[in-house]
Order: C-alpha cells, then sequence, then structure tokens
C-alpha cells in the first residue's frame, strides 16, 4: 500500500504543470507567453500590418525588456474571458496582462496571484442616445447584454436588487457577437468596465449614437496576474509594475532612461536605474532591469497617453489612475 501511494504521487507530481522556476523556463525558451485580450482597442488588439499594440501589451513588453533583455520576445496568446485563468493555470502562458479584475476569489479557488493594479476602473453601461436614458437608475427592466466568463453580471445584479429594479440578461461568448447584437438592438444597453465600454463604442456602427452613462456601479482593480507557487516570478512581474510607475514619479522618461543613468544624483532615481545596491540581482535580474523596461515603453504615464488618454481614440482622462501627487490614487512602494 505504501509503494501504491508513493507511485500516485509520483505521477500526480508529473501531471502537475511546473510553476516555480517560470523565469528559467522563459529564458529557457527565449520567449515570454503573455496572455492578452484578443481584440480591445487601447489595452490589447492587432494594428492594420498584424502588429499587436495597446497598454496590457505593452506591460508584457517591459517584462520580456526585465527578464529577456528584449522587449520584442513575447508571444502573445490571446485569450477570451472563459479560457484565460485555465491558461494561467495550466502554464500555456506565464503571464496574464488582459483587463482582468482582482478579486479574492480568484486568488483563493484559481490559484492565481494578482501583482498589483495596472488600472482602476469601474462598471458601468453603454446606451443608444434615441432611448433618451442618462443615468444607470433609469434602467430597470432594460435588456442587458453581457460577456459571459466576467464578474459584470453578479455586479449588475447586486446593484438592481439593492435599488429594486429589475432586468433581463443577454449573454454572448464573444464581444464580436456581443457588438454586432447591441448595434441590432437585440439588448437596450451593454455592462462592462468603463475602459472597455469606451473602446467597444468605437466598434459600433454609428459611435456617435451612443454613450458611455456617467455612473460606476463598482470598483474594478484591473492587474497583471501569474500563478501561485513561484515567488520569484511574482516578485520580478509585480516590480516590473512598481517601476513603471514610480519611473513616471521620478519623471524617467523612456528618452531620457540614459541620459539620467549618466547624470542623477537622486537616490531614489540611482537605486530604480540599477547603479545602487543588489535589487536586479535579488530578483534573479542584471542591474538594469527596470531601465531596460522603461526604455523600452516609457514609464506608465507614456503607456497611459499613448494607449488610452486623451491623446488616442480613446481619449480617457486620467482621472483616479493619476499619481497620488496629481489627484489620483496611484503609486508604488519604493525601490531600496
Amino acid at each position: 500500500m505504501v509503494r501504491l501511494a508513493w507511485l500516485v504521487l509520483v505521477f500526480l507530481t508529473m501531471a502537475l504543470p511546473s510553476v516555480a522556476g517560470t523565469l528559467d523556463d522563459v529564458r529557457a525558451r527565449g520567449t515570454l507567453r503573455c496572455g492578452v485580450n484578443p481584440g480591445l482597442q487601447g489595452f490589447a488588439a492587432k494594428t492594420a500590418d498584424g502588429a499587436w499594440a495597446g497598454f496590457d501589451v505593452d506591460f508584457c513588453r517591459a517584462v520580456a525588456a526585465a527578464a529577456l533583455g528584449d522587449p520584442a520576445k513575447v508571444e502573445f496568446v490571446p485569450l477570451n474571458t472563459q479560457e484565460r485563468f485555465a491558461k494561467l493555470s495550466s502554464g500555456d502562458v506565464d503571464l496574464l496582462s488582459r483587463n482582468t479584475t482582482w478579486t479574492m476569489e480568484r486568488e483563493a479557488k484559481l490559484g492565481l496571484r494578482f501583482v498589483g493594479i495596472s488600472y482602476h476602473d469601474g462598471q458601468g453601461f453603454i446606451i443608444k442616445k434615441l432611448l433618451g436614458v442618462t443615468s444607470a437608475y433609469n434602467l430597470s427592466g432594460a435588456a442587458i447584454c453581457f460577456l459571459t466568463g466576467t464578474t459584470t453580471q453578479a455586479n449588475v445584479e447586486d446593484f438592481f436588487r439593492e435599488h429594486e429594479m429589475t432586468f433581463v440578461p443577454v449573454t454572448f461568448s464573444s464581444i464580436d457577437e456581443l457588438v454586432k447584437a447591441f448595434d441590432e438592438g437585440q439588448c437596450d444597453t451593454y455592462s462592462a468596465d468603463l475602459s472597455q465600454l469606451y473602446a467597444v463604442r468605437l466598434r459600433l456602427a454609428t459611435p456617435d449614437d451612443s454613450i458611455v452613462l456617467p455612473d460606476a456601479i463598482s470598483r474594478e482593480p484591473l492587474g497583471p496576474a501569474v500563478r501561485q507557487g513561484d515567488d520569484q516570478w511574482f516578485s520580478i512581474v509585480r516590480w516590473t509594475l512598481f517601476a513603471l510607475i514610480n519611473a513616471e514619479e521620478f519623471e524617467v522618461t523612456a528618452a531620457g532612461v540614459d541620459q539620467l543613468a549618466k547624470e542623477s544624483k537622486k537616490p531614489a532615481v540611482r537605486r530604480l536605474l540599477g547603479l545602487e545596491g543588489t535589487f536586479g540581482a535579488d530578483l534573479g535580474l542584471d542591474p538594469d532591469w527596470a531601465a531596460r523596461a522603461i526604455k523600452s515603453v516609457g514609464n506608465y504615464g507614456e503607456m497611459f497617453e499613448r494607449n488610452l488618454g486623451t491623446g488616442s481614440p480613446l481619449a480617457i482622462a486620467r482621472g483616479i489612475n493619476a499619481l497620488w501627487n496629481a489627484g489620483g490614487l496611484l503609486y508604488a512602494p519604493p525601490v531600496r
């Protein structure tokens, strides 16, 4: 019986995906496998020439620059809402950077670890202007479109129950099906994260005929996630995010990294750029890991403005995603 139990344990161990040693796996493979949204403008989508672009895409490149020394060494794996967690848990991707809400259930039940908040969001509604609705509180009885595999329907159920309202759910498995259904009037409104609604609006046949309502019915802390069980990889991905945020606060830009590395006398900047301390080695990386990440995609503010900000097609104001000293919620622990 003891030998049988031992054999079963060996079999189960061999059947489990490798978790510890993700950095070694990534380096041996030569590429970072990053799970992203199949197509959400501003966050992750292919451009006309077939290249991936977006806020979440840039974060993948920053991690590749930190871990592999080259932001181009990324294999982008498009994942829908139903498969994203299973693909991460199974080891098919090393990192999930895909407009995903950090929740207790996802960490406790799915074996994931969120490295931090990369985008503070909230759930809202988009609706056709001709319906004359100006507030989420006027949506009782509406048919509402949802993507399956998300937290959005549960949030709407809570909101409507609290305010003694009713709605009819209309669910879809892909964003393409949902956009088509909303365009054709199969539902009165679509509920999702506000950032996603701005992107979806641009995909409608006549974007100017629809508006995003001002109400946010939930808080949605979006962030990258990794598998539990590999503290080194968790720390690398987490501190890459923190490095990009700190870089904005210290005014370290993609174009200015090299110059600051030569001239800056600020201790915090010198530590961030690997000129002082052993912070890179402590993560299993080179001293200039953060400098490479910043140089490859810019600091957090540069990433935001390029992909989501007022100068982009989405034209999203920084709002609560601004730095703490500019009226927002954003700051990161120090490198020290």
